[in-house]
């Protein structure tokens, strides 16, 4: 396995096939995603068959209710752009932050890729933490913040508001990262007023998406990329895309590691 570290985040992956994984490959893929949040895995010739496979290495897929799901594999779903007469609206975000135990890993398999456009773009929640002021780390710690299902059709059954911790350490590595989805999703913060919650959110997300804290990925035939979302929100860019973009979707709960031991 060799590893192109990328800046601001996300690595570049050679030497690993998309399919079933041993324990060791599971575990190393396991401690590259916590410490750099993004993995590239590029000349793929895997298909959705073995993107379950290498899905279900890492632990129970999962479905977010109200997508469309992939015929042939409704464990996955399908994101596209064909027979849409408007681009679709794409914000930064982490998938299904409105349950209580959010998918840890998504990955995107590229089916058909655009002529022009139609990046993938991840911001650095652990910088994003990290650059806070000190005062504002301080008062921030120990708050949650509610999320909320926004664009989905869920029934009375499936959850669609969680609590989660603003600052979340990661259970693999121990680093502390920002914890926040699109600020529709986010809508108050503990120990806030409504006012005070709104500015709060929307300032943090304006700075963990500023230009110099979000990796673009141009995507090739033979993609495969696969995120940690405890610590990277993510965005497709629709702007100028010509031709079909079309990507198979899959997420996945943790099994559970160990945490790495910290130095």
């Amino acid at each position: 396995m060799r590893v192109t570290v990328l800046n601001p985040l996300g690595a570049n992956v050679t030497g690993v096939r998309v399919d079933s994984l041993d324990r060791r490959h599971v575990s190393r893929l396991r401690e590259l995603l916590a410490d750099h949040g993004v993995l590239i895995l590029r000349n793929q010739a895997a298909d959705d068959d073995a993107l379950v496979r290498f899905l279900r290495s890492f632990g129970d897929i999962v479905f977010t209710t109200g997508e469309t799901p992939v015929p042939t594999h409704p464990e996955l779903n399908v994101v596209s752009n064909v027979g849409r007469s408007r681009p679709p609206r794409s914000s930064f975000h982490v998938d299904t932050s409105y349950v209580r135990v959010p998918p840890a890993y998504t990955a995107l398999r590229a089916v058909a890729i655009p002529a022009r456009g139609g990046q993938t773009l991840f911001s650095n929640q652990y910088r994003a933490g990290d650059t806070l002021p000190e005062d504002v780390r301080a008062d921030l710690a120990g708050r949650v913040v509610t999320h909320v299902a926004t664009g989905v059709s869920l029934s009375e059954d499936d959850e669609s508001r969680a609590e989660h911790q603003l600052l979340r350490r990661h259970p693999v590595n121990g680093r502390t990262s920002l914890y926040l989805s699109t600020p529709k999703r986010c809508i108050s913060i503990s120990g806030m007023s409504p006012e005070q919650s709104a500015r709060t959110i929307a300032n943090l997300f304006e700075m963990s998406t500023r230009p110099d804290n979000v990796l673009r990925h141009e995507w090739s035939a033979g993609d495969v990329v696969i995120w940690d979302n405890r610590c990277v929100m993510h965005r497709a860019d629709h702007s100028g895309v010509v031709g079909d973009r079309v990507m198979h979707r899959g997420m996945v709960t943790d099994a559970g590691a160990p945490p790495r031991p910290r130095p």
